[in-house]
Formats: structure tokens, C-alpha cells, sequence
């Protein structure tokens, strides 16, 4: 005779599998599992200080990865816009344009179209096309950014400066000198504004220079030109900027403009600012 008594129910009569990857039942959602993005700030400003652009490169892509697999999209949005960043200054054109494809391809399933993340992601996007000679195209997106952040942002806000500055090198390129200076002028005003702007102002010190060349000529322009450098000199020499990394990438930008000008021993010193930064990091 069988024993027909029901024997108690177990955990693997009830329990689906799980996916020996994410841990999670088959068929059932993954759990959000936001990506802690002052975390990986950090620690990409302490890679690329020392200059391991490679291991930036792999934190980015591994935290992307993560994000994705924790149905984490703002975090997915915000590492795009750091890859986009990352992808423009390692000079990886088609890397950085496919970065802002995705990121922007996210501002409408977050809804922040009008929000100043999607405004900062506007001005990544555009500093990228800018980047690679094409200020035509990236002008729109500068457009757009600073309707957002003017209306949004305090008129004192660093964002806004950034953004000033940037919009002001394509709208040089496209010879639209007057408009250009105007907005260097306000970069700079905001920036004076704020502690620590002391590098932000002498890159854009020196764009102005750039730019005064460019619409009037070495001859016509060379008293301001001179009064430009000097200010953006005055301005990397201060004590009270930090020897960081950072620093060292803002002198490694400026010497270009420095050479391109004829300060051939300011350029040099500035490279080597930077080499005795990146050697003791």
C-alpha cells in the first residue's frame, strides 16, 4: 500500500532558479543597483593623474556595464557623459561621438529633457563635436544648454562660466569674433567670482588671445594679445592654485596656445610643471 500522506513543500518546489551571473531568479526583474558615481569620479581624477589612461578607460567601461546590469540609466547617463569627456581629450573621435549619441538617445526615456543634467549633457555633446572641427554642428547644442542653465542656474554659477567659455571657441571658429569675446568676458567674470577659478579663467585668458589674433591680426591686436598672456600667466602662477592633476592637464592644454604665440619658454615650463606633477603622482 503507498503512502499517500502530502509531504511538506521545498524551497526548490517553489524557488526558480537563479542566473548564476546576477544572482537573480529566471524570468523575474533585477533588482536597481545604482552606481555610486562620486566613487568612480574619484577614482578616474586619481587615474588619470597619473595619466593611466587605460585603467580610467577600463573603470569606465566596467561601470558602465554595471549600470546597465543594475537597471541603473541615470548612472548609465552620467558615465556616458564622463566617457564622452574621457573620449574627446585621448583625441578618439568616433568613441567620443558614439558616447553622445547614447547619452543623448537617454534624456527622453529619464524625462530631463529640460533639466540641467540633460543642459550639461548638451554641452558635453557639443564640446565634443567642437573638439573635432565641427562648431556648426555643435552650436545648437550650446543653444539649448544655455537656455536651460540661464533660466535654471544662478547667474553666478560655474556651469554657466564652462559653458561661456565653450560656446565662445565655436562661435570663433565660425568668425563670429564680437559675439565670441563677449562671452569669454563673462566666463571670466563668473569664474573671478569663484574660489579656486584661477585655471578655468587663464584658459580662457588665453582663447581670447587666440581668438584677438585671429579677428585682427598680430599687428593691429598685439598690445591686448600680450595683456591677455600675461593675465593667464599671472593666473597658473598663483600659489594658491593647487599642484594637482588637474593642474598639470591645464598646463599641458595652455602650453600649445603659449608656443602658438611665441612664448616658447613659458610653454617648456609649463610641460615641465606638468612631467614633475605626473612623475611624483
Amino acid at each position: 500500500m503507498n503512502d499517500q500522506t502530502p509531504r511538506a513543500l521545498e524551497p526548490a518546489d517553489y524557488v526558480e532558479p537563479a542566473c548564476l551571473l546576477c544572482g537573480e531568479p529566471f524570468g523575474e526583474p533585477e533588482h536597481f543597483r545604482p552606481v555610486p558615481m562620486d566613487r568612480v569620479r574619484a577614482r578616474l581624477d586619481e587615474l588619470e593623474g597619473r595619466r593611466d589612461f587605460a585603467g580610467a578607460e577600463r573603470q569606465l567601461k566596467y561601470w558602465l556595464e554595471e549600470a546597465r546590469m543594475g537597471r541603473d540609466r541615470r548612472g548609465e547617463f552620467s558615465l556616458r557623459n564622463e566617457m564622452m569627456g574621457f573620449y574627446r581629450k585621448q583625441g578618439r573621435r568616433e568613441d567620443a561621438y558614439h558616447c553622445a549619441s547614447e547619452a543623448l538617445a537617454l534624456i527622453p526615456p529619464l524625462d530631463i529633457a529640460d533639466s540641467v543634467a540633460a543642459a550639461t549633457c548638451y554641452v558635453n555633446c557639443a564640446t565634443v563635436y567642437d573638439a573635432f572641427d565641427e562648431p556648426a554642428r555643435a552650436l545648437p547644442f550650446f543653444e539649448r544648454a544655455r537656455t536651460i542653465y540661464e533660466q535654471r542656474l544662478s547667474p553666478a554659477d560655474p556651469l554657466l562660466g564652462g559653458l561661456y567659455n565653450n560656446m565662445a571657441l565655436a562661435l570663433a571658429q565660425l568668425e563670429r569674433y564680437a559675439e565670441a569675446m563677449e562671452l569669454f568676458a563673462r566666463a571670466i567674470e563668473i569664474m573671478a567670482s569663484k574660489p579656486g577659478g584661477e585655471l578655468e579663467q587663464a584658459v580662457t585668458w588665453l582663447n581670447m588671445a587666440d581668438t584677438l589674433l585671429a579677428s585682427r591680426g598680430a599687428e593691429e591686436a598685439e598690445a591686448e594679445i600680450q595683456s591677455c598672456l600675461e593675465r593667464a600667466t599671472a593666473l597658473l602662477d598663483a600659489p594658491k592654485a593647487p599642484r594637482d592633476g588637474y593642474y598639470a592637464f591645464v598646463c599641458e592644454k595652455c602650453a600649445p596656445g603659449f608656443d602658438y604665440h611665441g612664448w616658447f619658454a613659458y610653454a617648456a615650463e609649463l610641460r615641465g610643471r606638468a612631467e614633475a606633477i605626473y612623475a611624483g603622482a
